[in-house]
């Protein structure tokens, strides 16, 4: 049966998206939404009576609660603080959606704001189980891939000792030559942010946070050898492993568990310094007689020089890591998924772009199928690992395991 998509931004991600699902028979029609002015020209390459461009800002609630109401699907990859408020418009309207946004992210937040957020994520759960619609939620990347990929790996278990979970987006070859070995492939303001709020990880069986300001220190780092890159990554602590480790249901055997980003060699001594010098602190400072965040005024100066861009040659490259060991039978088990994803210089589509907007698109895919058979605010771990990552094989998107 075809059906009708609403993608709600057309951004990088979105771009991909976009790409993929006008490429699905199943899609009869998908009307894209966004107030770029270059939209019909980003459009015009598909034909014009399945792909429609409507001009929309994200603030036109009406407008798009209308077109939500229209549609059979919601695909939105909008900023991150949009991403919520679609959901909850969404789960109104009574129609599923997909995003690679979490939902509930108390970074930065008091505990009065942070309870207020797990409220209305809370509502748009109650709501979205009423109207019996998915809101699949953290479908990317990382969060994504990263998530199907680990239970994927704990299932092979009877009891999980230690668990790891790494991701990396990183400039590939001669597109690491600048000062910082990086680049910017999603966005600048969301990397600064990301880099500026603690983590949790699990040691000797207990959490332990990692305030923010000592997330780089190097009691703190740790390098990874990954040979197809020709050099170990250093990696920093990035999220609440003991969160997840709920989630995946071996918190209680755990021992040591981490995610974890990536980086060139050099990074975390770099970044230790700038955020100890105050210069993604959550205080705005006057410049020029405006207020803004350190962290918005570095993203924006870093993200104005060339060197930091991706030129029409360069690739850039998405890596996701999960390890775990433990026990299965009686015996001791170890066990590596690993995804390695390049830009694709002929679509011109990075490897980001892959990684996120085809795993949305997949997402679509899976609702339209019918596949995903739960209501209300979902997660990767809602959805089986069969049913994503050997879809993805034939963008070249695999995952290699090693099993010990």
């Amino acid at each position: 049966m075809s059906q009708r998509i609403l993608l709600i931004g057309l951004g990088m991600q979105g771009q991909a998206a976009l790409h993929d699902l006008a490429n699905r028979e199943e899609f009869a029609r998908i009307v894209v939404a966004d107030s770029r002015p270059d939209l019909p020209s980003l459009v015009s390459r598909y034909p014009e009576e399945r792909v429609r461009a409507v001009h929309c800002n994200a603030d036109e609630e009406t407008r798009l609660a209308g077109m939500m109401g229209l549609a059979d699907i919601v695909v939105e990859a909008l900023p991150a603080a949009r991403a919520l408020r679609m959901g909850e418009l969404a789960a109104r309207q009574g129609v599923g959606l997909v995003s690679s946004m979490y939902y509930f992210n108390p970074d930065g937040l008091d505990a009065e704001g942070a309870a207020a957020l797990r409220a209305r994520v809370d509502e748009a759960d109650r709501v979205a189980k009423q109207r019996g619609v998915a809101i699949l939620t953290e479908f990317g990347m990382d969060p994504g891939l990263d998530l199907l990929m680990a239970a994927k790996a704990v299932s092979e278990f009877d009891e999980v000792h230690t668990f790891n979970t790494y991701g990396a987006g990183l400039p590939a070859g001669h597109a690491r030559r600048n000062p910082l070995q990086y680049k910017f492939s999603w966005s600048p303001v969301g990397v600064m942010r990301s880099y500026r709020r603690p983590a949790t990880v699990i040691r000797g069986g207990q959490a332990v946070v990692i305030p923010a300001r000592e997330i780089f220190e190097a009691g703190n780092c740790h390098s990874i050898d990954v040979p197809q890159l020709g050099t170990p990554l250093e990696c920093f602590a990035n999220g609440d492993a003991a969160h997840y480790a709920g989630l995946l249901g071996i918190r209680g055997t755990a021992r040591e568990s981490g995610r974890y980003t990536g980086r060139y060699p050099g990074h975390c001594a770099f970044w230790d310094t700038v955020v100890k010098s105050g210069l993604l602190g959550s205080e705005a400072v006057s410049v020029g007689g405006a207020a803004m965040l350190p962290a918005e005024y570095l993203a924006a100066a870093l993200s104005s020089q060339r060197q930091f861009q991706y030129g029409d040659g360069e690739r850039d490259l998405s890596f996701i890591r999960v390890e775990a060991s433990g026990l299965k039978d009686g015996k001791a088990r170890r066990v590596r998924y690993e995804l390695i994803d390049y830009r694709d210089l002929d679509t011109g589509f990075t490897a980001m772009q892959r990684t996120v907007g085809f795993t949305m698109s997949r997402g679509a895919q899976l609702m339209a199928s019918g596949k995903v058979t739960k209501a209300g605010v979902l997660t990767p771990l809602d959805v089986a690992y069969e049913d994503v990552l050997p879809a993805l094989e034939e963008h070249g998107i695999r995952v290699e395991i090693e099993r010990g």
